[in-house]
């Protein structure tokens, strides 16, 4: 499933190698001059794979003044993702971090002005390899590398106050006359690599448990949580993980999150808002229900679907429940429904939603939004890697209908999870 087209802005957020095109946005790459526009490559830099969280690796970069006039001075430029950091500083750049906005993740960045001429047909390399760590949060990670003439720009984000290396100053040395295989190996003036780190990340969720009586509407929260230790940087405009939640019986929905489409009147796949989750970062997920029936103690399944996720190795939070007591009796509308909530699977208690007057429609309800489960559940780790490829339980309650068949059918033809416009939040108020 992908974003949505009434989608104002453009996501640029996504696995590594998306995460290059996101740094080139920020300003990580600098514009050329406006008059004469040397013409500067960066040569291609190989995948760099099995880092260890928390070491130091580096890599070789190389430059190529592909014009017939010699470059007097430029700037270097380049920008990692938010795993990882430079290891060492250089006096001639400034470092600071571009700060997330709009659909992009933050990014650290060094621009170094280098004060020596490049010469025409000669290919130039760092005195020694760039060298970067990997942080406790490193996975899929991002290196971009960039050369122009002029300083470059932070973009809309703003950053945070550029703090003066103190190393040797960064250097280029004559590597020898380019060849033709050299030019096409320097295409443009950025290049990035994908930085991949052995990691493993716990996605949990929790789920809600409350009390009410017939026609009493209230809200339960649904959270997806990471837990870390890595952050996790998904595919290009897709949600970072997808959520299946399905209602309990007897009760319907006055109103589902934003980030969330019905397959069927008890069956709703929720997105994430971005194609990332930072640790300790996710989403929450309120849905207004009503309850049209005393059944008793009614449970709803929460669980993840979609994304394979082979580095999540504790299956004992994959899983929660919404528990709602409706009570026995035939009840009345109007009646308090307001009682307290607590997390599912794992989850520590919180207010729940408050009671409203008696209402028998099952839609367009103002419901009043209630505390929301707090993230819980094992942070160990197990044996087996997490590999759900779309195994969902079964849906509680009715499923038929056309319409809403059609809906089923058009979300599994998208496929996995989407990232949820923020804007399709008032959307759903709207309705």
């Amino acid at each position: 499933m992908r974003i949505p087209p009434s989608r104002s802005r453009t996501l640029r957020g996504g696995t590594a190698a998306v995460a290059a095109a996101a740094l080139v946005a920020l300003g990580a790459v600098p514009a050329l001059a406006a008059g004469a526009e040397p013409d500067l490559g960066v040569g291609t830099i190989a995948p760099i794979k099995g880092v260890q969280a928390g070491s130091a690796f580096s890599t070789p970069v190389t430059f190529l003044n592909k014009g017939t006039e010699e470059v007097p001075a430029v700037w270097v430029t380049y920008a990692v993702s938010p795993g990882l950091k430079a290891e060492e500083t250089y006096k001639n750049c400034s470092y600071y971090t571009i700060s997330s906005y709009d659909e992009m993740p933050e990014s650290n960045v060094a621009a170094c002005r280098v004060e020596q001429p490049l010469k025409p047909g000669v290919l130039y390399g760092t005195a020694k390899p760039v060298s970067l760590k990997a942080l406790d949060s490193a996975f899929r990670d991002n290196l971009r590398v960039g050369i122009g003439v002029n300083e470059p720009d932070t973009g809309d984000g703003g950053s945070t106050d550029p703090v003066q290396g103190t190393g040797d100053p960064l250097t280029l040395v004559e590597k020898g006359p380019a060849g033709d295989a050299d030019r096409k190996n320097h295409p443009e003036s950025a290049a990035s690599a994908d930085v991949t780190a052995a990691n493993t990340a716990d996605f949990a969720l929790t789920g809600a448990e409350l009390k009410g009586e017939v026609g009493d509407k209230v809200t339960a929260t649904v959270k997806f949580a990471n837990k870390g230790p890595a952050r996790v940087q998904g595919a290009r405009d897709e949600s970072v993980t997808t959520v299946d939640i399905r209602i309990p019986k007897g009760t319907s929905v006055v109103k589902a999150h934003g980030y969330c489409d019905a397959v069927t009147k008890t069956h709703y796949r929720c997105g994430t808002s971005q194609s990332w989750v930072d640790v300790d970062g996710g989403e929450s997920y309120p849905f207004v229900l009503r309850i049209d029936k005393a059944v008793g103690r009614t449970t709803g399944e929460v669980s993840f679907s979609g994304q394979e996720r082979p580095f999540d190795r504790n299956a004992a939070n994959d899983t929660a429940q919404i528990v709602i007591d409706t009570g026995k009796g035939s009840g009345t509308s109007g009646s308090t429904g307001s009682t307290s909530t607590t997390g599912g699977t794992g989850g520590s208690s919180s207010t729940g939603g408050s009671g409203s007057t008696g209402s028998t429609s099952t839609t367009g309800g103002t419901g009043t939004t209630g505390g929301s489960a707090d993230t819980g559940g094992s942070t160990t780790g197990g044996a087996t890697p997490q590999t759900t490829g779309g195994g969902n339980l079964a849906a509680t309650g009715s499923d038929s209908t056309a319409p809403l068949a059609g809906m089923a059918a058009a979300a599994v033809a998208a496929g996995g999870g989407i990232i949820w416009a923020v804007r399709r939040r008032s959307a759903a108020r709207a309705n």
